[in-house]
């Protein structure tokens, strides 16, 4: 049986009693869709799953961007990364993902070179240390890595490093969950909103979430206690008959979010169609190089035939991000697919509900 944190969880007085509030301010079933990472993994770990009253069910959404990322975006960065004179940098969950043809891990035992970074700034110092070869840099995520990247890209034009580039699949949620909320069988009630993102873009880009299409939510911070505490805020939400956008995690959201790193990111980038994993192409919901920044742009420079590109054969992963299935009802799900040989993205990333689920849940 896998590890949890359950037994202690419940034990503490302070989560009884939010687990009792939760039972009486429950009045109808309530499905809620966690759109983080970080509160997917905190789900699990601490067993709020199988904590929470009998009626209101946890379903995770799109909030990993690893997983999210399209085959042919992850296919067309190993394309580039083959490519002579080609250093190719990522962070370090990209490395196990799996393409259509092979992963980045294969790729380097192949030849390319392909290094792990902390940080976009790691990958402009190689450029700056290797004149004679081009860095690429993945960039991959959602809001809350977007303005570093803006940030070293600024960086590199202003020191005239012109070897630098960078592959953007960044995404912007709040088109996400417009998009989660325009499919005709979705059967959410309430979105936990991410309260990293939040932090940047702030609580009202969810307004139209709430006031259009009528569905409640709740900005949380990424303890048990944070999220219990949600989850009863969302439930009352629900009882009133409201559909609000509601600031739990506020030690470390503002109101107006981080006007500074907006106006970083967006002086750099600017928004696109984006390829969703499970949700397709959204308009508007991710980002790229501004015309100002096209020499650094990877996918302008580097031209890649991806054309091969498909989901890997038997994966769910594009289902369970929409909250359609969970991990479990995959056959792949711990027989062929494991944390040492993933199959889909949701395994590898650390933020992957199937991740999650292999870790900590039945």
């Amino acid at each position: 049986m896998p590890l949890t944190y359950l037994d202690e969880f419940r034990s503490a007085p302070q989560v009884q009693r939010l687990l009792d509030e939760l039972i009486e301010r429950r009045g109808s079933e309530l499905k809620i869709m966690e759109v983080c990472g970080t509160h997917t993994m905190a789900i699990s770990r601490y067993g709020i799953r199988q904590a929470a009253p009998k009626g209101i069910t946890l379903i995770s959404g799109p909030g990993c961007p690893v997983c999210v990322t399209a085959n042919s975006d992850i296919d067309r960065f190993i394309e580039m990364s083959m490519l002579p004179g080609v250093i190719a940098t990522s962070f370090g969950d990209m490395l196990r993902v799996p393409g259509t043809r092979m992963g980045l891990a294969e790729a380097r035992s192949r030849g390319a070179d392909v290094r792990i970074v902390y940080s976009p700034l790691d990958a402009l110092r190689m450029a700056r240390e290797n004149p004679s070869k081009h860095v690429v840099f993945f960039g991959v995520g959602f809001e809350t890595t977007a303005p570093t990247v803006a940030a070293t890209l600024l960086e590199a034009r202003d020191q005239g490093i012109n070897n630098f580039f960078v592959q953007s699949v960044h995404k912007l949620v709040p088109p996400a969950l417009e998009a989660l909320c325009s499919m005709p069988d979705l059967a959410i009630d309430t979105f936990l909103c991410p309260g990293h993102v939040t932090a940047i873009i702030g609580p009202q880009a969810y307004k139209p979430v709430a006031e259009e299409f009528g569905i409640p939510c709740v900005i949380a911070g990424f303890e048990p206690i944070d999220v219990l505490q949600s989850l009863i805020m969302l439930a009352a939400q629900v009882d009133e008959g409201r559909s609000e956008v509601e600031l739990q995690y506020s030690r470390g959201v503002r109101p107006d979010g981080n006007p500074q790193a907006m106006a970083l990111m967006l002086s750099v980038f600017e928004p696109a169609d984006a390829e969703w994993r499970g949700l397709g192409n959204i308009p508007g919901s991710g980002l790229i190089l501004r015309d100002e920044f096209s020499d650094h742009d990877a996918a302008v420079r580097f031209q890649v035939d991806v054309s091969y590109s498909r989901e890997p054969r038997g994966c769910i992963c594009g289902d369970i991000l929409t909250g359609i299935h969970t991990p479990p009802h995959c056959r792949l799900f711990r027989k062929v697919c494991t944390p040492d040989h993933p199959v889909g993205p949701c395994m590898v990333s650390s933020e992957g509900t199937c991740a999650a689920y292999y870790q900590y849940e039945d």
